[in-house]
């Protein structure tokens, strides 16, 4: 198993930036890469950007590629989302989650953090 904690979530007006962080612990030789995903009440979960544990390879949604950055800290275990300009749509729920080496799917997922973006 692998266990995530994540923070950072708050309050922002549109156009600031927040960090978020999460924390890995556990099994996390069983995964082989880190993402971030959101969801707003009514919708389904959305993917925002991945990165893997080599750090090689990120990936990030259209709707965020030019404001949000991941990146990750292995000596600490940890993932960092980097939101910039951030805009009322972008209030959600923002989940951690790693990916299992065996399924290829995100079988781990934090408790989420909110994030509201205010106009």
């Amino acid at each position: 198993q692998v266990q995530l904690v994540e923070s950072g979530g708050g309050l922002v007006q549109a156009g600031g930036s927040l960090r978020l962080s999460c924390a890995a612990s556990g099994r996390t030789f069983d995964s082989d890469a880190m993402g971030w995903f959101r969801q707003t009440p009514g919708k389904e979960r959305e993917f925002v950007a991945a990165i893997t544990w080599s750090g090689y390879s990120t990936y990030a949604a259209d709707s965020v590629k030019d404001r949000f950055t991941i990146s990750r800290d292995n000596a600490k275990n940890t993932v960092y989302l980097q939101m910039n300009s951030l805009k009322p749509e972008d209030t959600a729920v923002y989940y951690c989650a790693a990916r299992n080496n065996w399924s290829g799917e995100y079988d781990y997922w934090g408790q989420g953090t909110q994030v509201t973006v205010s106009s």
